[in-house]
Formats: structure tokens, sequence, C-alpha cells
């Protein structure tokens, strides 16, 4: 006989307000009503802790102090009440639309696991290797040019952009197939570690770059070829959930480029034009044909700071195992560099209090801080800075989630860089390059799919 789950107050009350929110007669309800039919619904836990199922279908905890509402991943099994709260106290962006709950989840782990699936691998290598036959001449490398030398055609590089903007994480292993693919086209030896690297994620400015600039040449059919590169890698890449969300809200900019030529022609503008004007003016209309179910993949380029919360909801999420997932999840945030203070504010007062606690006994900001004193001189010879071991010793109980932290603590920091302009350390973060370290000499798994 099959064994039930014990009751989850937490995943049942997510079960009801998704029926609600799928429920045709939800968009019909004003937002006070649906804020109403919400707070009923609010959980209370032993601690005095409130939390709300809300908006992009997670979980919300209020702070007490101030307020607001945080992304919040809750503590499953823990006993918790229904628990009254004022509707009208509820803010707006808390309360679902209904598009907010199609988004689709994808995969958190980073690609230091299981490896691409090889027949991906192989298709998006004969797609580069046909992007590679191009002439330069036709398609000059006018982004990316810190990755690739400067005769490699614009078709590879809107091939390895497409990749490393779909990516969750592009945290790679040191002899990740898919990486290798590009090997001969690069410019000089990737970022990272002699096992991992950490690559820096581009923005979509990047891949639009090289499509306009050839409508600017007055090169149309060149542009049209490169969005078909970017297309063709977006719809590969739909293969492994680690690329998925991204990779369709890229196919539904790119798209309708193809189908309508005339969309690219008519984006040409007058040669005199600043060319940062036309690229930016381009990038608005990718991102407006991205429909609204799709938002949540577009974080990253539309709101920075809600893509933050996101992304450690994320890392809190994948710390789940841990006895303390709030504790070891602030040991990550603590190689983050903060010299504004700007980081305990955007935290839940639970997460705020256990980074607190590191950051009074100086022990945040040490790994990300900068390489040299104010006045220029060295920390040490030749300006590294040391990284320290880290503040909680994170033990996943195996590879797989090992990766999906190591994904996580990655997109946070990668995050916090849009956020901020904080720069990561080619070697990654001191609390990711000691998780690496423990699963260095383990084989890659079988690639099985991700949760």
């Amino acid at each position: 006989m099959t064994a039930v789950p014990p009751w989850d107050a937490f995943t049942a009350t997510e079960a009801e307000v998704r029926a609600m929110v799928a429920d045709p007669r939800w968009q019909g309800l004003s937002v006070p009503d649906r804020a109403h039919v919400l707070a009923a619904r609010i959980l209370v836990t032993p601690d005095g802790d409130r939390w709300l199922y809300g908006a992009h279908a997670r979980w919300h905890l209020h702070d007490p102090a101030d307020g607001r509402w945080h992304l919040a991943p809750p503590p499953r099994g823990t006993r918790a009440r229904r628990g009254g709260h004022p509707a009208a106290a509820l803010p707006d962006a808390v309360v679902p639309t209904g598009y907010d709950f199609h988004a689709e989840p994808g995969s958190t782990q980073s690609f230091v696991g299981p490896d691409v699936p090889a027949h991906l691998t192989e298709q998006l290598r004969v797609l580069v290797r046909a992007a590679g036959r191009k002439s330069e001449l036709d398609y000059p490398l006018t982004a990316f040019d810190e990755i690739f030398a400067s005769d490699v055609p614009s078709t590879v590089a809107a091939a390895w952009g497409t990749i490393m903007w779909c990516a969750y994480a592009p945290a790679f292993d040191g002899n990740e197939r898919l990486i290798t693919v590009f090997g001969e086209y690069l410019r000089r030896s990737l970022p990272g570690d002699e096992w991992v690297r950490w690559l820096p994620a581009p923005p979509l400015l990047d891949l639009v770059t090289l499509v306009a600039e050839r409508l600017r040449a007055g090169r149309p059919r060149a542009a049209l070829r490169l969005a078909a590169v970017i297309a063709d890698t977006a719809q590969l890449l739909l293969l492994d959930t680690r690329f998925r969300p991204r990779a369709l809200a890229l196919l539904t900019m790119v798209e309708p480029m193809l189908r309508r030529p005339e969309l690219a022609v008519a984006q040409e503008p007058p040669r005199h034009d600043d060319p940062r004007e036309h690229d930016a003016a381009m990038r608005r209309a990718w991102l407006a044909r991205c429909p609204s179910r799709l938002c949540r993949a577009l974080l990253v380029e539309n709101d920075p700071e809600a893509d933050f919360s996101h992304v450690l909801y994320d890392l809190v999420a994948a710390l789940s195992f841990e006895p303390d997932p709030r504790a070891a999840a602030a040991s990550f945030l603590a190689d983050l560099s903060d010299s504004g203070g700007r980081l305990p504010g955007r935290l839940d007062h639970r997460l705020r209090q256990a980074y607190e606690e590191l950051r009074r006994a100086g022990l945040t900001g040490t790994s990300a801080g900068e390489a040299t004193e104010p006045e220029g001189f060295p920390v040490r010879p030749g300006g590294v800075s040391v990284a320290p071991a880290p503040v909680v010793e994170v033990a996943p109980p195996d590879r797989a989630s090992a990766a999906t932290v190591l994904g996580a603590a990655y997109a946070t920091g990668l995050a916090w860089g849009r956020l901020t302009g904080a720069k990561l350390p080619e070697r990654g973060l001191a609390g990711q390059a000691a998780l690496v370290r423990k699963i260095v000499h383990e084989r890659d798994d079988h690639h099985t799919g991700h949760a």
C-alpha cells in the first residue's frame, strides 16, 4: 500500500489558491475582491509569522516591522493555522493576476552537475559548425568581442549569446561538452578556476545589437539570418529545463521577425540616428512581443529588483535540506559585496536576522571585496584577495542537490550584480567554491532530467 504523505497546511493552501486563480471567474473579480479571498487564506505559524500564497504562484512572508511582504519559501511541515488579516492591507503586487500563475518553473541547477543531454549538445554542435562557416565580413562581430576572436562571424556569437542568456545560471563544468563546441572560436581561455567556468550572463541588448547592426548597414537578409540562428538555438534549448523558460520567451520575441520580415526592415533607422538609441528601441520592441504569461522569465531584463527577490527565493528553497535554510542562505549572501548596505533591506525579517548576525561578526562582504586598498596598493602581491572559508558548512545530500544550490547561488550573485553593479570574482564566491570542492572528484551524473 502506497504511503500517504502527511497533510501540510502550506501544500493544501497552494492547491486551493491555484484552483481559484485557474477558475475563469477569477479574471472577473476586482483586485480588492481577490485580496479579500486571499486574506482569508493567510497562514500563521507558531512563531507568529504570516504567510500568503500569492502573485507568481509563490509564498510571501509578512514583515511585522514595516508591513511589507517579501518573497520567501515557507517552512513546509511546520504547523500552521488560518489567521485573519485585513484585505485592505494587502498590496496589489502580491495579488495574482492569473497569467503570473502560468510561468514554467524550469530548473535552478547549474551545469556543474548533470551535463547538457548529448543529443542536444550534438544538435547545437551542428548548428555552431554551420554558423562558423559564414564570413566575418558579412557578419562582423559587434558584440561578444571579449569572448571571440576578431575573425569569428557574429553567427557564432549569436548562438553563444542565446545559450548564455537562456541559461538560468551559466556555471559549467570545465569538461562540459556544450562549452567545448565553441573552443576553436574563443579569443582566450574562459574565466573560472581549473574545473568550473563561472561565465557572465549577457544582457538581451547584446543579442539585439548583432541583429540591429546589420540593419543599420543595409543588410536586412543578414539581420534575418542572425535572428534565425537565435531562434534555432532557442528552439533546441527548449529540451533542457535549465534553459527552457527564457528560451521560450526569446522565441516569442524573435520568431515574428522571421514570419514577417517587414518587422525587421521597418526598424531600420535613418543613417544619422544614434546606434545606441536604435539598439535600445529594438530591444523594447522585442520585449513588447513577449506575452504576459512569460513575464517572470523577463524579470532579468525588466525588473532587476524583482529578479533578485525571485532568485533569492530559489536559493532558500534549494537549501531546504538544511536544518536552517535561511542561515545557510545568509552564508552565501555574506559573500556578496555590499559596501552601500543595500542588501539587508531587501531581505525578509528572518533572513535579515541571520545575515545581520554574520555582519556583526565581520563575516560579510569578504570574498567579493575590493582587491586593492583605497590608495590602489594591492592587499597582497598581485592584488588577489583571499577567499575565506564559508560561514556555514552546506552539505547537500547528493550531486543534483549541490548543482541546484550552486545554480541558485550563482544566479543570486549575478542578479545582485545587475542590481548594484557589484562584480563577481572570476573563480566564484567563497561559498560556491567550497561546495564545488566537495563534488569535484565525483563523476558527472547521467542526465535524467531536472526538478
